[in-house]
C-alpha cells in the first residue's frame, strides 16, 4: 500500500476544483492510497481502517475472502473511509480516465460524510488515529491479560449492535440553555407517557400550557405549572422524589448500562475490561451512520460521478468504456437490491420533481394521471432539494418519503416473489407486486434495524440484569440467544433475564395453522439458559 503518484494526485486536485464549482463542500486535505486486491482483502474485515484493533475473526474473514477471490476474481474500484483527513483506496491498475470517474465518486462520498447530519458526531474526529491508540492499548492488555482480552472483545461485539445511536443524536437536538429541568423532563417523558399513560390530546394540551407560561414569565413558569399538576396528580411529587433517590441510571444502550453499573466490571482488578468494552462500543457508534445511510450515500456519490464525469472533457475517447462500467455499477437489480441504483434514481427523481414543482402540496392533491404527468411549474429548485436530502436524510427517511407509486411506475420497478416448482425441482421468480407501497415496504424491510433491547431498572439488581426486547413484529434469532446471554452474564457478573416475544404456530379448532405472539422469558444463571412462558 502506497500513496498515489504526484501525477495522479494532480488529477485528484483538478477533480476537487470542478466538484467544488458544482456545489460540493469538503475539507482541503485528503489522502489517497494505491492498493492491490490482496490489500483490499486484508483491509475489508477491518472496514478499511488499517489501524483498527486486531481480532481473530478478522483473520478468518480474510481467509474466507481469499477463497472466494480464487473462485470469483474481481477488481474493486475504490473504498473511502470517513476520517480526518478523508482516506480513500484505489486499485493499482486503474487508467487515468477511470481514476477521474472514481475521484468524482469519492468526492461525493466525502461531501456526504462531512455534511450529512447523521455523521455530526464524527465531523471533528480523527478516527484512524484514535483506532491506532485503541489498537496499541489492546495489544498491551493482551501481554498482561492474555486470552481474556479476546473473550471481552467477543462478548462485547455480540451486543455492539444495540448501541444507542439515535439516543445520542437526540441529545444534540437542544441547546444547553433550553434543556428542560429534571422535573419537567420527568413529567413529560416518564410520568405522563409511562405512568399515567395520558391520551395524546392531554399530552399536547399540557405542553401547550407549559409553553404559554414560559412565554409569559419563564422565571415562575415551572412553579405555576406544577401547582396545577399537584391538583390533578397529587402523587406526582412523591413519584418524582423516589425516582431521584434511585442511583442515576441514565444510559443510551445495554453496553453503556453494563459498563456503568456492573459490580463485577467496577472491581479494581477488572477495570481494564471497561476500556476494551468502551473501544468496541465507540467503534460501533462511529460506523452507525454509514450503515443507516448506505442507499442515500451511494446514490449521492453515483449522481455526482455521472454528472461531473460526463461534463469533463477528459472523458473523450472513453465514453463506451465508461458507459459499461457505470451501467454495471448503477443498473437496477430485478432480483435483490442495488443501493447504487436505487439511491441514484431517487436523487435524480427528487431533482426532477423539485424542478417541476412536484414536491408541492398542490401537486399531491392531483389524482388524475394525465394531469400529474403534465404538471410543471418550472421552479428550478432541484439542486436545492437534493442538497437538502444530502444534509438531512437517512435511508429510512428517503425511502419512506419519496418511494411512491410515481417512482415505481417511472422506473418499472416491482417486488419479486419466489416459489418452488416441485415438478421441475427449481425455484421460480415472479412479479409479486407493482404497487408503490409494497416496493417501499420491501426496501424498508431490507434496511439495517437491530432489535430494541432496554434495561428494566426496576427489575434489575446487582445480582440480576433484566432486559426487555421491544417486539416490532420480528422475533430475536433463537439460535443466537444462548451464546449472547453467556457473554452478558459474564460482563454483568450475575444472572440475566431477557423478556421477549416469539411467534408460535398452532392449529385452531378447524385444524388450520395459525400464528400467535407469545411472551417468553429467557434466564441464564451459571451459564445455563432456561426459557418459560410469561
Amino acid at each position: 500500500m502506497e500513496l498515489i503518484s504526484q501525477h495522479t494526485k494532480k488529477i485528484m486536485e483538478e477533480c476537487k476544483v470542478r466538484a467544488r464549482d458544482a456545489g460540493l463542500v469538503f475539507g482541503d486535505e485528503t489522502l489517497e492510497y494505491i492498493v492491490t486486491n490482496k490489500d483490499m482483502l486484508e483491509l475489508s474485515p477491518k472496514v478499511m481502517i488499517p489501524t483498527l484493533y486486531d481480532y481473530w475473526v478478522h483473520d478468518v474473514e480474510v481467509l474466507q475472502k481469499q477463497g472466494k477471490y480464487k473462485l470469483y476474481p474481481n477488481n474493486p474500484y475504490e473504498t473511502v473511509i470517513n476520517s480526518r483527513p478523508a482516506i480513500s483506496f484505489y486499485n493499482d491498475n486503474n487508467p487515468d480516465w477511470l481514476n477521474i470517474m472514481i475521484f468524482y465518486h469519492v468526492l461525493g462520498h466525502i461531501d456526504f460524510f462531512q455534511n450529512n447530519i447523521m455523521f455530526q458526531d464524527t465531523w471533528n474526529d480523527d478516527f484512524v488515529g484514535k483506532a491506532l491508540a485503541d489498537k496499541r492499548m489492546i495489544a498491551n492488555l493482551r501481554t498482561e491479560q492474555g486470552r481474556w482480552v479476546d473473550y471481552i472483545i467477543e462478548f462485547s461485539r455480540a451486543i455492539d449492535n444495540l448501541v444507542g445511536y439515535f439516543g445520542k443524536m437526540a441529545s444534540y437536538a437542544y441547546y444547553d440553555n433550553i434543556n428542560p429541568t429534571k422535573k419537567v423532563a420527568f413529567y413529560f417523558d416518564t410520568f405522563l407517557q409511562e405512568i399515567v399513560k395520558a391520551p395524546e390530546h392531554e399530552f399536547f394540551k399540557e405542553i401547550e400550557r407549559y409553553n404559554k407560561l414560559v412565554s409569559q414569565n419563564k422565571n415562575v413558569a415551572e412553579s405555576l405549572f406544577f401547582s396545577e399538576v399537584r391538583k390533578k396528580h397529587p402523587e406526582f411529587q412523591a413519584i418524582f422524589e423516589k425516582q431521584q433517590d434511585i442511583v442515576e441510571h441514565k444510559h443510551s444502550d445495554v453496553i453503556e448500562f453494563v459498563m456503568n453499573n456492573s459490580t463485577f466490571l467496577n472491581r479494581e482488578k477488572n477495570l481494564w475490561m471497561k476500556s476494551v468494552i468502551s473501544i468496541i462500543r465507540n467503534t460501533s457508534m462511529y460506523f452507525q451512520p454509514q450503515i443507516r445511510t448506505k442507499i442515500t450515500n451511494e446514490g449521492w456519490a453515483s449522481y455526482w460521478h455521472d454528472k461531473l464525469f460526463r461534463a469533463d472533457n477528459r472523458i473523450k475517447g472513453n465514453e463506451v468504456a465508461y458507459s459499461k462500467i457505470n451501467a454495471g455499477v448503477t443498473s437496477i437489480s430485478r432480483v435483490g437490491l442495488n443501493p447504487y441504483a436505487i439511491g441514484l434514481r431517487l436523487i435524480q427523481d427528487i431533482e426532477d420533481r423539485a424542478n417541476k414543482g412536484k414536491l408541492s402540496y398542490n401537486f399531491q392533491k392531483i389524482s388524475n394521471i394525465e394531469e400529474r404527468e403534465k404538471f410543471n411549474t418550472n421552479t428550478n429548485q432541484g439542486k436545492d432539494a437534493i442538497f437538502n436530502i444530502r444534509s438531512n436524510f437517512s435511508d429510512f427517511m428517503l425511502i419512506s418519503t419519496f418511494v411512491d407509486q410515481d417512482f415505481v411506475d417511472n422506473h418499472n420497478l416491482f417486488v419479486v416473489g419466489k416459489r418452488l416448482d416441485q415438478q421441475r425441482g427449481v425455484y421460480q421468480y415472479y412479479v409479486k407486486s407493482r404497487k408503490g407501497y409494497d416496493y417501499q415496504k420491501m426496501l424498508i424491510d431490507s434496511l439495517y434495524h437491530p432489535p430494541i433491547i432496554e434495561v428494566d431498572v426496576d427489575k434489575t439488581s446487582e445480582d440480576n440484569l433484566y432486559l426487555v426486547h421491544k417486539f416490532e413484529g420480528k422475533q430475536l434469532i433463537k439460535d443466537f440467544i444462548p451464546e449472547t446471554m453467556v457473554g452478558i452474564e459474564f460482563l454483568w457478573g450475575g444472572s440475566v433475564n431477557v423478556e421477549t416475544t416469539e411467534i408460535v404456530s398452532k392449529k385452531n379448532n378447524d385444524g388450520e395453522q395459525i400464528f400467535e405472539n407469545r411472551k417468553v422469558l429467557y434466564t441464564i444463571k451459571d451459564r445455563k439458559v432456561t426459557k418459560h412462558n410469561l
